[in-house]
């Protein structure tokens, strides 16, 4: 702006007052937001959000606790409670072989499940084949 007179200053002057008011009024409002992203509870909130989002994460944690609890079903199924220390070992090893294996292949443990649950529907009937009958009035 070329300022040539005092009204053009006046005018300059007041320009850069209401900008600056904007300005102030925004940085307050990002101020606030930060803030308010800054608590625990939303830290936590947003966080849990992610996860629960994330495809990635959930298809891990489902194929680690899989692992986990089938690896620890091994365990029991084979101790059944012995009080051998060679049992116990060998008990803790298949699990944790077990863990491994599940974990590290989720892929291989999912298309087994969806083959086992093809095979069930198929034996089970479906309760649709009822349905496509028409209704006698």
């Amino acid at each position: 702006m070329d300022i040539r007179s005092g009204t053009d200053l006046n005018a300059a002057i007041l320009q850069l007052e209401t900008r600056q008011a904007e300005e102030t009024q925004i940085l307050k409002e990002n101020f606030y937001a930060i803030c308010e992203s800054l608590k625990p509870v939303n830290l936590i909130k947003n966080t849990f959000k992610e996860v629960t989002e994330s495809t990635d994460i959930k298809n891990h944690l489902l194929s680690t606790g899989l692992g986990l609890a089938t690896g620890y079903l091994t365990q029991i199924i084979f101790e059944e409670k012995s009080d051998s220390p060679l049992k116990k070992l060998f008990g803790a090893t298949l699990q944790f072989g077990v863990t491994s294996l599940i974990a590290n292949n989720p892929e291989a443990i999912r298309t087994f499940g969806a083959e086992i649950a093809d095979v069930f529907s198929s034996i089970i009937p479906s309760d649709d084949s009822e349905n496509l009958m028409p209704e006698e009035a």
